[in-house]
């Protein structure tokens, strides 16, 4: 079941508001992982949108394994994030509202490969040396976290 590709079917590309999450995932030297998106080139948050009856944690971490092969240990809520700056529209025409909630994690252990179809890539960051084409919803949740623990 693919619940977003159902409601798509049924309101085409109008806005949606859609719950979901990010993870900013901290390595054992305060670096902060960030991904490649495959379908625009930004760096980005592992995260997605929920499944019905899936919590925000669950989403979490199942979309950090998909997307990174990383297994998270215990997930803390950052922040929730919604609003007019967490609009976005997608390269194929589908817009978004997003309500975001952010967690923090680290690495537990790695599991598995992954098919590479979402990301490109993905590498940690210095805190002082990210990237500047962060995708536009979730560089606000990266901003409060740099702010909050970038020193």
């Amino acid at each position: 079941m693919n619940y977003i590709a159902d409601l798509r079917r049924l309101v085409g590309t109008r806005p949606l508001i859609l719950p979901g999450t990010s993870v900013l995932v901290i390595d054992e030297r305060g670096r902060l992982l960030l991904l490649t998106r495959a379908e625009t080139g930004d760096w980005g948050l592992p995260g997605s949108f929920m499944d019905p009856g899936e919590s925000f944690e669950n989403a979490g971490r199942r979309e950090v394994l998909e997307e990174t092969g990383l297994v998270v240990g215990e997930l803390e809520l950052f922040g929730v994030y919604s609003g007019p700056e967490f609009y976005y529209r997608y390269p194929h025409g589908d817009e978004v509202h997003n309500v975001t909630a952010a967690f923090i994690a680290s690495v537990a252990d790695t599991a598995v490969q992954v098919d590479g179809t979402e990301i490109s890539g993905y590498r940690f960051f210095e805190l002082n040396q990210l990237p500047t084409d962060i995708l536009g919803p979730e560089r606000p949740i990266v901003d409060d976290y740099v702010k909050r623990f970038g020193g």
